[in-house]
């Protein structure tokens, strides 16, 4: 039993750095360029599913705006699944329920990493940050594209609930971050390559549970602090990836700009830029034998 009790939150936090990973960093192959692209007439058939497994070591703050972090090394899944309206692929896990050459409305998740605040000075003594699972609407506009579909530039509109992933989950608010997102095909000899930038959003509450100080955890150098909803800085992240016959690798660096943010009078907010970082590889062990046309 203390085994199993000692190995389960490890497990979700393992999970959870995972799926935090940005999408890029957990694509599958890069998009095809050329002749065969599309989901039409002439789409390269590829497998229905794809299954594997890898590791991957990451720098991560412990939260946006924290002046410590950690490094960490975890099991990195890769999970491709090219259904209808299922997708798991380089544009993430989501539920597709419009998609037209220039306009895609689908429901997509995202993660945040947990962060105990015994390693964390500006949290000592207070509750530990869990894990955050995010769903919602995300609406993309295609801007632009080349013919051939080597390049792309969309507009994203994501808005996701957030809930603390535990026993019990707790909802933690909500976040709206548009970005612009350009992805391009065969550089450099065959390197998918991503760049998205755009400003974060975030309302009372979830700006409250990063940046929050309640009266219970006020101290001399932290008083309390009821944190507002608005404005949450500005992020801009690169990411690149490259299938290699079986074997999938990747890499990011994302920066954090919060200058100007609702919260940067909070306490806990120690540092106004950040920098976080990843690689990964996974060796892709099953493949459906199902085909199905698609571009990526």
């Amino acid at each position: 039993m203390r085994a199993r009790a000692f190995l389960a939150p490890r497990l979700r936090q393992a999970a959870v750095l995972a799926a935090a990973l940005p999408a890029a960093l957990l694509a599958a192959e890069p998009i095809a360029a050329g002749p065969g692209v599309g989901d039409g007439p002439g789409a390269a058939q590829r497998p229905l599913w794809e299954l594997g497994l890898g590791v991957a070591a990451l720098r991560l703050p412990d939260y946006r705006g924290a002046d410590q972090g950690r490094n960490y090394l975890l099991p990195l899944p890769y999970i491709v699944y090219r259904g209808d309206w299922l997708k798991a692929d380089r544009d993430g896990a989501r539920a597709v329920l419009l998609d037209t050459p220039r306009v895609k409305f689908d429901l997509s998740l995202a993660a945040s990493a947990p962060a105990r605040s015994k390693d964390n000075d500006a949290r000592r003594g207070m509750r530990n940050l869990k894990g955050l699972a995010e769903i919602g609407p995300n609406l993309n506009l295609g801007l632009a594209r080349s013919e051939s579909e080597r390049w792309k530039l969309d507009l994203r509109l994501p808005v996701r609930a957030a809930f603390t992933l535990e026993k019990s989950p707790r909802f933690a608010g909500t976040t709206f971050s548009p970005h612009l997102n350009l992805d391009l095909a065969n550089v450099a000899g065959g390197w998918n390559l991503g760049m998205l930038t755009g400003p974060v959003f975030g309302d009372r509450k979830n700006h409250a549970y990063f940046y929050g100080v309640g009266a219970g955890d006020a101290t001399a150098s932290r008083p309390a602090y009821q944190a507002r909803g608005g404005y949450g800085g500005w992020q801009a992240l690169a990411s690149t990836s490259r299938r290699l016959g079986n074997t999938w690798v990747g890499a990011f660096v994302r920066y954090d700009r919060l200058d100007g943010a609702a919260f940067d009078d909070s306490p806990l907010m120690r540092r106004s830029a950040a920098l976080s970082a990843g690689i990964g590889v996974s060796w892709i062990l099953a493949t459906s034998s199902e085909r199905v046309a698609a571009r990526d």
